[in-house]
């Protein structure tokens, strides 16, 4: 009688079942730490992507901020050739009324078309940022009320010697209004230049005999920003 050798048959069944099952799970929980992975990185990547709303929102900002960057060196030019219009005016005014002399009518009116051509570049602005719509309205109403100034100068012509005085003392403080105005304007404008990138920009009129005027910072034209 032959020896038989091995093990049982039913042993071998059962580690083949336990093997097989064994193979199964590793597969199975390989199957499934990849996708756990690939649904956790396409979540992150979602998470981190800007959604179409604030790609869009980004872009309008973008195109703002240069729209405005150009406005504000448009307006600092704009401010630089109004100031040297205006200047010599309010510093004429400062002069005459201070003297006590008599208003010279011809040059009243002179001066009432140097504050026209003033303000025409005032006249239909276009909008941009509040902090630059400030600057630019500060402006406007500094030229406005230098024009008031010139406007009671001229009425000052034609009134008796004993209201001149009054109405010339106005006149005066009109005008000292004006430089205050402007110099505000100046600073509002000053700002918006640098946070725009362009640096100091001082387009202030010439404050030596205004009181209450502000004055530029003294920082060197062009730097900063």
């Amino acid at each position: 009688m032959a020896r038989r050798t091995g093990r049982p048959s039913y042993l071998s069944d059962k580690a083949d079942v336990r093997h097989r099952r064994t193979t199964r799970f590793v597969a199975v929980a390989g199957a499934v730490a990849l996708v756990t992975a690939l649904l956790g990185g396409l979540v992150g990547y979602q998470v981190g992507r800007p959604d179409a709303t604030e790609a869009a929102i980004a872009t309008i900002q973008e195109a703002e901020a240069k729209r405005d960057a150009q406005q504000i060196l448009e307006l600092t030019g704009t401010a630089r050739r109004v100031r040297d219009q205006i200047a010599p005016v309010l510093a004429a005014i400062k002069t005459e009324t201070s003297a006590g002399r008599a208003p010279d009518p011809g040059q009243a009116r002179q001066w009432q078309e140097i504050m026209r051509q003033a303000a025409e570049p005032f006249a239909d602005p276009p909008s941009g940022t509040t902090a630059t719509n400030v600057a630019r309205g500060g402006l406007r109403a500094a030229i406005q009320q230098a024009s008031l100034a010139v406007d009671a100068y001229a009425l000052a012509a034609d009134v008796p010697a004993a209201q001149r005085a009054a109405l010339l003392t106005v006149t005066a403080r009109q005008a000292a209004q004006a430089v205050t105005m402007w110099s505000v304007a100046a600073t509002q404008l000053d700002q918006v230049s640098v946070d725009a990138g362009h640096g100091h920009q001082h387009v202030f009129l010439d404050t030596d005999s205004h009181e209450g005027a502000l004055t530029p910072d003294g920082a060197p034209e062009g730097t900063g920003g």
